[in-house]
């Protein structure tokens, strides 16, 4: 599967084409200048391996690749006002905004330029918006899926230590608890969060690797509940 992700990332210039790359490259130098300072747990780099699941899956699904990577450089712009507002800004709604400003200056056909806007709004997992082009919901599933997994619980303790969180809770509180304080421990999001991931991946393709990455994130917090007990 790490073989079929690199190989559709490298190879997606022969299906698009110069121009399009150039109008990417373009874009994604001026996006990371305005992600410089971002958490680790949504740094370029998550940005970067989205790319990559989602040119692997828009290939299976039949996307619009130009759209889906203009959506996917785009999606997380908004990243750092949101974790500095402490969650009261909408990443997803301010990213689609942000987005409009940048790709306004290249002239792109005004359907293109919807489905990608489109898609920045609906790819986030806590709002009412649903993607409905596949498009979106190529990018709604890569950017999940990134979330679970072995790279998943790395992210997911980064953000914990972000905030200053305990490495663990076996019996965290959830009533006494809340998101983007010391007390969102790793286990407290996955348990609140990422455990459903694998319900809510929408193409064939993304829920044939969310399988997988589900099991591993799974199994990994059992043996974590295991292992602060002393259990061997």
């Amino acid at each position: 599967m790490i073989r079929a992700l690199a190989a559709a990332a490298k190879n997606i210039n022969t299906v698009m084409g110069n121009k399009y790359m150039n109008l990417l490259d373009s874009v994604r130098n001026e996006v990371r200048l305005k992600m410089s300072g971002v958490n680790s747990c949504h740094e370029w780099e998550h940005t970067e391996r989205v790319y990559n699941l989602a040119m692997h899956i828009g290939q299976k699904e039949g996307a619009d690749l130009e759209t889906l990577g203009l959506a996917v450089i785009l999606h997380d712009i908004a990243r750092k006002e949101q974790d500095e507002s402490k969650g009261k800004i909408d990443h997803a709604e301010r990213g689609a905004v942000i987005a409009q400003e940048i790709l306004k200056k290249y002239n792109l056909p005004a359907e293109k330029l919807k489905n990608i806007l489109h898609c920045i709004r609906a790819h986030r997992y806590r709002n009412d918006i649903k993607p409905s082009t596949i498009e979106a919901k190529v990018l709604y599933d890569s950017d999940k899926l990134d979330s679970i997994g072995a790279i998943g619980t790395g992210r997911n303790f980064a953000f914990a230590g972000h905030l200053g969180a305990k490495v663990h809770d076996k019996n965290v509180n959830f009533d006494e608890t809340a998101e983007y304080t010391t007390d969102d421990t790793a286990y407290r999001e996955y348990l609140v969060k990422l455990r459903y991931i694998k319900d809510k991946i929408i193409t064939d393709e993304g829920r044939k690797i969310a399988a997988g990455r589900h099991n591993f994130q799974e199994e990994f917090f059992a043996r974590l509940n295991k292992e602060v007990e002393g259990e061997i």
